[in-house]
């Protein structure tokens, strides 16, 4: 199988497996704002095989949310398109250039900045338009809302992509679906994997409290 193949095959099964956790991960968290865990998916793909693997599932999954499960019609596919982008596409172009621990934390960091930059500017001007709210009262929402809600799905995505990377790659290298060698010494990362499942806890609790169920 040439890499090509593999690419579309991989950007298939990516677009399978995002899709599902999608239709049935979705948490509401405040507001008419929900959480779904598809972009960890793209995520995962993009560190793999790349920013446009990512930019391609992404549409992909969007536009099948929007036909099938959505009542935003094509301006909220297109909101789903430019913040599942600016985290995914972000972090896959700087792991390509710095392909190390650091460079992953970097990779991350920014991808949970760029979303949370971007969505505020797109909630901001596109969601009066959807969503039938003044754009006085949309502004008045950017940082008790928007922000925190932005915040806490990009720390998850963050969290979540950082624990299961390491078993994915491992998984597919052993499945020869990707080459090169295994790597070892993950055990001195622990404390980062540690820190990523309090950040996973930690947000989960958030999520339940402004939910009333603690």
């Amino acid at each position: 199988m040439d890499d090509r193949t593999k690419k579309i095959t991989a950007a298939a099964m990516l677009s399978a497996i995002a899709y599902v956790v999608m239709a049935l991960g979705r948490i509401p968290v405040v507001l008419f704002l929900s959480y779904d865990p598809k972009d960890i998916v793209i995520t995962l793909g993009g560190l793999i095989w790349g920013p446009l693997t990512a930019f391609a599932v992404s549409v992909i999954v969007s536009v099948i949310e929007m036909v099938t499960v959505s009542d935003t019609g094509v301006i909220g596919c297109v909101m789903n398109i430019v913040s599942t982008c600016a985290f995914a596409c972000m972090a896959a172009v700087i792991y390509r250039k710095f392909r190390s621990l650091k460079g992953a934390l970097a990779a991350l960091g920014a991808a949970c900045v760029a979303m949370t930059a971007v969505m505020l500017l797109w909630n901001y001007l596109v969601t009066p338009i959807y969503m039938g709210y003044p754009r006085e009262a949309v502004a008045q929402l950017l940082l008790p809302a928007f922000l925190p809600f932005n915040l806490l799905k990009s720390g998850l995505n963050a969290a979540f992509t950082f624990l299961l990377y390491k078993p994915v790659v491992t998984a597919l290298r052993k499945s020869g679906c990707i080459e090169g060698a295994e790597q070892r010494g993950g055990g001195r990362h622990r404390g980062l994997l540690l820190l990523a499942a309090a950040v996973i806890v930690t947000c989960v609790m958030l999520i339940l409290v402004l939910n009333g169920m603690m």
